[in-house]
C-alpha cells in the first residue's frame, strides 16, 4: 500500500473507531426523531392553556359574535364600561381586552385591543376576520340587500391538483419538496463544516505537535493533504450511508403500518376526487414519489464534490495557522457562500425552481452543492446537472492545487500569524 493509501487508512480509522463518532451515528436519527415528537407535543401542551379575552362593545353589534373556543374564552363586559372592564382584565390577571366603539360603522380605525402581550397571529386574525364580516353584512342590511340570497349564492370550490396522467398531489407538494432539498442541503452544509473542521483540527493538532515535521519526511505535503480530505470524506460517507439505511427503514416501515402505496393515488380523471383520501395520506403519498434515492444518489456526488472543494481550503487554512484561535480571521469566507447557498434555496428555489437566481447558483461552485439539492425534487434538466458537476470537479481540482501551494508552505510555519498577503507571497513560491 503507499503513502497515499496509509494515510487514507489512518485518517478513516481514526474517525470511525472515536467514540463520538459511533455514538452519533446510531443516536442521530433517533435523536430527529424525538425532536419532532416533542416539538409536537410542546406545541399541543402550548396550545392547552387557555386564555380569557373580555369584550367591551359600545355598538353592541358583536358581542353575541364572539364565541368561547378552546384556546380562548371570550366574557362579555360591555355593560361596565371600558374603564371598569380594564380594572377586572387586570385584578383577574385575564389575556387582554378588546374594545368595540359605538361608531365602528363610521370609524373601523377605532377598535382596540389592550393587553400586556401581543395576542397571537391567528388569534388577532380570527377578530378582525369576525368583524369585517359583520360590519360587511350590516352595510349591505343598511342597503337592502338580501343576505340569505348571499349565503344561498355563495360557493365553496376545492380544486384538486392532477397530472395528465391521473396522478393527484397535495397543494402543499411544493412545500414537501423544497422541505426535502432544502434538508438535504441543509445537512450538506453542516455536514462541509463538520467534517471540513476536522481536516482542519486533525493539521493544527499534528503542526503544534511537531509530528508533521516527522510525517513529510516521507510523504509529500499534497499527498499528505489529499490523505487527509479523503479519508474524512470516506468516514462521512459511511455515517452518511448508514443514516440513509436507518431512515429507509423507518420510512418502509411507517409505509407497511399505514398500508399506503403510490399506485393508489393513479386515477383515470374524474373517478376518484382528492378528497376521497385523507389529506395526511395524500401528503405522505407524495412523500413516497419524491425522487428519493435520485436525491441521495447526487447528494453523495455534490457531498464529495462540495466537500472536497471546502476541505482544501479548510486545510490550507489550518497549516496557515498554529491554533483554532487564529483560524477565526479565515473562516468567514468559507461560511458566507454556504449561508449565502441556504438563502438562495429557500427564497428563490421555492418561488421559481427553474428561475435564472436559482439556476445560475446551482451552477456556482460555492454554492451549487446546496442550492442544486434543493432544486433536484422539483425535477432538473440532466444537462444542468452534468454541467453543474462538471464545474464543481473543475473548480475542485483548481482548489487543491491552490490549496496545497498554501500547505506546502504553511505547514512548516510556526509562531507568526499569517496575513491574507502573506498567503498570496506562498502561493507564488
Amino acid at each position: 500500500m503507499g503513502a497515499l493509501g496509509l494515510i487514507i487508512r489512518r485518517e478513516y480509522k481514526a474517525r470511525v473507531t472515536n467514540r463520538s463518532f459511533i455514538i452519533m451515528t446510531f443516536l442521530s436519527p433517533l435523536i430527529v426523531v424525538g425532536m419532532i415528537f416533542l416539538i409536537t407535543y410542546l406545541t399541543q401542551v402550548n396550545e392547552a392553556g387557555k386564555r380569557t379575552i373580555v369584550v367591551v362593545d359600545e355598538s353592541g353589534l358583536f358581542y353575541k359574535d364572539f364565541e368561547s373556543t378552546e384556546s380562548i374564552d371570550y366574557v362579555d363586559l360591555s355593560p361596565a364600561g371600558l374603564t371598569v372592564a380594564k380594572d377586572q382584565v387586570e385584578d383577574n390577571n385575564y389575556f387582554g381586552l378588546l374594545y368595540i366603539p359605538a361608531n365602528i360603522k363610521i370609524n373601523t380605525s377605532g377598535v382596540r385591543f389592550y393587553g400586556n402581550e401581543v395576542p397571537g397571529f391567528a388569534t388577532l386574525e380570527s377578530i378582525e376576520n369576525q368583524i369585517s364580516a359583520k360590519l360587511t353584512n350590516e352595510k349591505l342590511l343598511d342597503r337592502g340587500v338580501d343576505l340569505d340570497m348571499i349565503d344561498e349564492s355563495t360557493t365553496s370550490v376545492s380544486v384538486s391538483i392532477e397530472d395528465f396522467e391521473g396522478e393527484r398531489t397535495s397543494k402543499i407538494s411544493n412545500w414537501i419538496k423544497a422541505g426535502f432539498g432544502g434538508g438535504a442541503g441543509y445537512l450538506l452544509m453542516m455536514f462541509i463544516i463538520i467534517y471540513g473542521n476536522m481536516v482542519m483540527r486533525s493539521v493544527i493538532e499534528e503542526k503544534t505537535n511537531r509530528i508533521i515535521e516527522v510525517i513529510i519526511s516521507s510523504v509529500k505535503p499534497f499527498k499528505l493533504m489529499m490523505g487527509k480530505i479523503l479519508g474524512t470524506t470516506l468516514a462521512g460517507i459511511t455515517q452518511f450511508m448508514i443514516w440513509l439505511i436507518i431512515g429507509g427503514g423507518l420510512l418502509i416501515c411507517l409505509t407497511l403500518y399505514l398500508g399506503l402505496d403510490p399506485e393508489t393515488a393513479k386515477t383515470p380523471v374524474g373517478n376518484m376526487a382528492a378528497t376521497d383520501l385523507d389529506k395526511i395520506e395524500l401528503i405522505l403519498l407524495d412523500i413516497l414519489r419524491l425522487p428519493l434515492l435520485k436525491l441521495a444518489g447526487f447528494f453523495l456526488i455534490y457531498f464529495i464534490g462540495g466537500y472536497f472543494l471546502y476541505s482544501s481550503i479548510y486545510a490550507a487554512i489550518g497549516a496557515a495557522v498554529d491554533s483554532e484561535t487564529d483560524t477565526q480571521q479565515f473562516m468567514l469566507p468559507i461560511i458566507m457562500p454556504l449561508m449565502l447557498a441556504i438563502y438562495v434555496g429557500f427564497f428563490a428555489v421555492i418561488d421559481n425552481p427553474d428561475g435564472s437566481v436559482a439556476t445560475t447558483f446551482s451552477m456556482i461552485p460555492l454554492t451549487s452543492p446546496i442550492v442544486m439539492l434543493m432544486r433536484i425534487p422539483f425535477g432538473v434538466p440532466w444537462w444542468q446537472l452534468v454541467l453543474s458537476i462538471g464545474i464543481l470537479v473543475g473548480s475542485f481540482l483548481f482548489t487543491v492545487w491552490f490549496g496545497s501551494k498554501i500547505y506546502r508552505v504553511g505547514i512548516l510555519m510556526y509562531g507568526k500569524k499569517p496575513t491574507y498577503k502573506e498567503i498570496l507571497k506562498w502561493i507564488r513560491y
